[in-house]
């Protein structure tokens, strides 16, 4: 059976190129039993994933929409480890029965992010998690057995799993509204703390939206809450930092995101911007938050986490990353994103289309592109009538003016006709980001 019948594909002409770029659809691949008399069977498996990997390794530049570092240039070196069932079974700073296991690598990295959050090693205790979510889960769980009657406080542009918590946890929530550029509305939080004075307070901060890539202010939502009549054992906060938890403690004039504050857990992700192959994140709470959990015998350990067992080559990849990367690796990909982030949106206005971009942010938001193919050839993550890149390590000034040259392209054909106009997107991201306001005011 050829190989194009294995997969679903679909072909889009690339623009200067006869060559058709294939997007990835759903993949009809099947699991079938092994004919010990067909030798060619691993043969055919091992076309399919070169295959695959083909179609992967073509679309990588392509990948502008969702906050992903492509750029693993270690995988050679750390493959080998696959060949070891490692399990992190449990609490890292608890030595595993068994020698498969790398919590000694995961300290090392725990014990960075705990130096880069400005707490001390006795006083810290994380782990290495599955990802965003899990982290939020096990800061928001931390949070609730604290403070078991507390109101969970988020703002609607908070990352989902936030919500998830909520349900799982069965928590009172209070959902905050935003700002027009995503950060939490600090007067309806306020409004909303004084109606429920009553219970205690759990916070949840966004150290940049998943969306718009809106920083809250956590100093003042640390002010509100004083001013608000809430005592430091009142009140609980989780800074969800997954994308920029790696950015902002890197850029001069950004506020501090540190324990030195009263905060309660820290969750960042690791597979975003440091960049590694599998989905992972770093949790880091107070230590005394989680002293009073009980030991698991049937595992000889201590299980504070989630999901017990942990994959162990994670915290390897971790360790390896941030050998490699260091501090002043992770400053100068952190200023060129956000250069080449301002790059971007500046050519956007300039062009005349909608565009906008927080303060210490990689992510551009900008007027939806009118074609759905588009939006899949670019991988690009949108809502409503908004659509978003996150400028990422990998996404160079190259690829940021190729995508660009292909979008005024295609608005050329879109709005052809004269009478299709852009959207008024105000509303959406602002009066001052949209073309259609600011056309408003110089006619």
């Amino acid at each position: 059976m050829g190989i194009q019948k294995e997969f679903d594909l679909m072909a889009v002409s690339t623009k200067g190129d006869d060559t058709p770029l294939i997007l990835r659809k759903n993949l009809c691949v099947n699991v079938v039993e092994p004919n010990i008399k067909n030798e060619i069977s691993s043969q055919k498996l091992d076309i399919i994933l070169t295959q695959f990997m083909e179609i992967l390794s073509k679309r990588k530049k392509y990948h502008i929409g969702y906050p992903i570092n492509v750029c693993y240039e270690h995988h050679a070196t750390l493959a080998p480890l696959l060949q070891f069932h490692l399990n992190n079974c449990g609490d890292p700073f608890t030595q595993h029965p068994t020698d498969f296991h790398s919590k000694d690598f995961e300290v090392a990295v725990l014990d960075w992010f705990a130096q880069l959050w400005e707490i001390e090693k006795d006083e810290y205790w994380g782990y290495i998690t599955s990802g965003g979510t899990e982290g939020n889960l096990h800061g928001l769980l931390v949070g609730r057995e604290l403070l078991p009657s507390g109101i969970l406080y988020a703002s609607k542009d908070s990352h989902y799993s936030i919500f998830k918590a909520a349900r799982m946890y069965r928590m009172e929530l209070q959902t905050i509204n935003t700002l027009v550029n995503g950060e939490i509305d600090y007067e309806d939080l306020k409004s909303k703390l004084l109606v429920n004075k009553n219970k205690p307070a759990i916070i949840n901060i966004n150290i940049g939206t998943t969306f718009k890539g809106a920083i809250d202010d956590l100093d003042f939502v640390i002010q509100t809450l004083e001013n608000c009549g809430y005592s430091s054992d009142r009140y609980y906060i989780h800074c969800d930092a997954a994308l920029s938890g790696l950015i902002l403690p890197f850029i001069k004039h950004a506020k501090k995101i540190t324990f030195m504050k009263p905060i309660g857990s820290i969750s960042v992700s690791g597979h975003k911007f440091l960049g590694c192959p599998m989905p992972c994140g770093i949790q880091i709470t107070r230590k005394t938050y989680v002293s009073t959990l009980s030991k698991i015998e049937y595992i000889a350990s201590i299980d504070t986490t989630i999901s017990g067992s942990r994959y162990g080559l994670t915290p390897i990849f971790l360790w390896y990353y941030l050998n490699m990367k260091g501090h002043a690796g992770l400053q100068q990909d952190s200023i060129t994103c956000i250069e080449n982030a301002r790059y971007l949106k500046d050519k956007l206005v300039k062009a005349g289309i909608g565009a906008m971009l927080n303060e210490f942010s990689i992510i551009v938001v900008f007027e939806r592109p009118c074609d759905h193919k588009f939006i899949l050839r670019w991988q690009l993550c949108y809502l409503s009538g908004l659509a978003h890149i996150v400028v990422m390590p990998g996404i160079t000034r190259e690829i940021i003016n190729s995508f660009f040259n292909e979008l005024m392209q295609e608005r050329k054909r879109w709005f052809q006709d004269g009478k299709t106009k852009p959207p008024c997107l105000a509303d959406e991201f602002g009066s001052q980001n949209c073309m259609c306001s600011h056309n408003k005011m110089h006619n």
